[in-house]
């Protein structure tokens, strides 16, 4: 039977060609017919792609950024939503005492992590997302604190798309191979970046030559997102709408300019008597005839020579069709940036409960997967390693087995920020079934909230042993609840015990 098989497709038998028997319509994505004829994509990689237009995109999406409305507003909600406040670490260690430590530790490095001194880690954090969105990428190097600086002797500096060229392609002379200035080993992994010594196109030029510096890949962080397999270099966020943006973008300045334009009323006075028109004064160009006439201005009058007469063009109203036409395209925009049109433009007429949340949620599973496979994996964790390890070889912290068990102490869960609910009463309701019976653990709760569970445990401890040692009465509360039901070590006196509950009524009466 497998041979009839065989047989029926041509094998074990000269045939003219494969084409001889493929008679059917196959895909019609395929097709070369006259509407399909024009359309000729091209089969270079994403390297070869990214070399030869990346340097147009990045120019073109931060010119956007600067000067679009909506491509800032969209900036400004990817970042918010991707990082917030910080995407924080949480240790996966049983021994509290060495944990507690680590954090304190931690929190301290924090705020000397910038090696301009500008910002913390967190802020280091939204630069990094912001330059995912305009440029595509961002560069972290290790840089080694000075000798003055307290505790972890680490700081991290941030090199922007621009510092490494596209146009780096050659030979090294060890034999490595150099694609858009990352130099590769002949198993094509990474080993060194060749960036700019400053930063192209800064006045610096005129001072320090503009030479490339060779950097271990092990003392630098690239953060990115690979949209194909092998892919080098980074592409803007904001790719696929940047023609629409542009466009739209002029449409809207063309609006605006004709609607100032029909604006500009202004009053025109013709004369019998071209002498009476100009006095002595006026301005007179060189070969005697007068000056041009001054620019328009609303509520202008100006005069004519006889026999002048000036129309001005009425271009038609934008009519019913500028409102749907703006939406349309914007949408499409905002769709391409993966952002939400409402993040995006502001505009809420057309929102409901539900768009509004089948948007949020399906922008919030984007910036999850953003947070998790780029953020956490090609920053936050690297960052952890680096910093934990230079933290003992410092003596900043005693960790006698670090050594021998340094994977124990790497785990580390980083916590995003929490994204709002929609309906807070709903959603708080639901994940509290889901933790009543059992399908959901208040680690995960908290966690999602934003907070470390250990630490918030903690804190809700400290807060109901302070309420119980001042006597707080709070019997609305679940937290009254659980302590009117916690005796205390004087309750076994009964007379004591109707003393307290005297005072308590007394208390609520008043």
């Amino acid at each position: 039977m497998a041979f009839s098989l065989l047989k029926s497709f041509g094998f074990g038998r000269k045939t003219k060609s494969a084409k001889a028997y493929y008679t059917g319509m196959g895909f019609e994505g395929a097709q070369m017919r006259r509407r399909l004829s024009t359309w000729q994509p091209t089969r270079a990689s994403m390297t070869q792609l990214v070399s030869a237009d990346g340097e147009q995109l990045r120019a073109r999406s931060r010119d956007l950024l600067r000067n679009n409305p909506y491509v800032a507003s969209a900036a400004e909600s990817f970042v918010a939503n991707l990082v917030g406040a910080g995407i924080k670490p949480s240790l996966l260690l049983s021994d509290a005492a060495t944990k507690d430590g680590l954090q304190k530790l931690w929190r301290e490095w924090t705020d000397q992590a910038d090696f301009t001194g500008q910002t913390d880690f967190y802020g280091l954090q939204a630069l990094v997302a912001r330059a995912l969105f305009e440029a595509g990428e961002c560069f972290i190097r290790f840089r080694s604190g000075s000798n003055n600086m307290p505790g972890v002797p680490l700081q991290l500096q941030l090199l922007e798309s621009e510092m490494l060229a596209y146009n780096k392609n050659h030979m090294a002379d060890d034999g490595n191979q150099i694609i858009n200035g990352i130099e590769l080993d002949g198993n094509d992994r990474r080993i060194a970046y060749w960036f700019y010594s400053v930063y192209p196109g800064d006045p610096y030029y005129r001072v320090h030559p503009l030479t490339y510096v060779r950097v271990p890949a092990d003392e630098v962080l690239h953060i990115y997102r690979p949209l194909r397999p092998g892919q080098m270099r980074g592409v803007p966020w904001i790719t696929p709408s940047i023609v629409q943006l542009f466009l739209v973008d002029q449409y809207n300045d063309a609006e605006l300019e004709r609607k100032r334009l029909a604006a500009m009323y202004a009053g025109f006075v013709t004369s019998a008597a071209p002498a009476d028109m100009f006095d002595e004064d006026d301005d007179i160009s060189p070969n005697g005839e007068p000056g041009p006439f001054p620019v328009l201005e609303p509520g202008t009058i100006q005069s004519l020579l006889p026999g002048e007469d000036i129309k001005f063009s009425e271009p038609a109203e934008a009519g019913n069709s500028y409102e749907p036409f703006q939406y349309r395209n914007l949408l499409a925009a905002s769709s391409g940036m993966g952002v939400p049109y409402m993040s995006a433009t502001g505009d809420n007429a057309k929102a409901n409960y539900s768009s509004s949340r089948q948007s949020l949620v399906e922008f919030r599973n984007r910036l999850t997967q953003l947070q998790h496979s780029c953020m956490v994996f090609q920053m936050c964790r690297p960052i952890w390693a680096r910093w934990l390890t230079d933290a003992v070889i410092s003596g900043e912290c005693d960790i006698p087995d670090f050594l021998q068990n340094r994977r124990k102490y790497f785990k580390v869960k980083w916590i995003p920020p929490r994204f709002d609910w929609i309906d807070p009463l709903k959603d708080a309701q639901a994940e509290k079934l889901l933790v009543d019976n059992g399908y959901k653990s208040r680690s995960d709760v908290i966690e999602e909230l934003g907070f470390d569970p250990e630490e918030t445990d903690r804190r809700i401890a400290a807060d109901q042993k302070r309420v119980r040692d001042l006597g707080i009465l709070l019997t609305d509360s679940p937290l009254g609840q659980s302590l009117s039901k916690t005796p205390s070590s004087d309750d076994s006196d009964p007379d004591h015990a109707e003393s307290k509950q005297e005072q308590l009524e007394g208390q609520a009466t008043r």
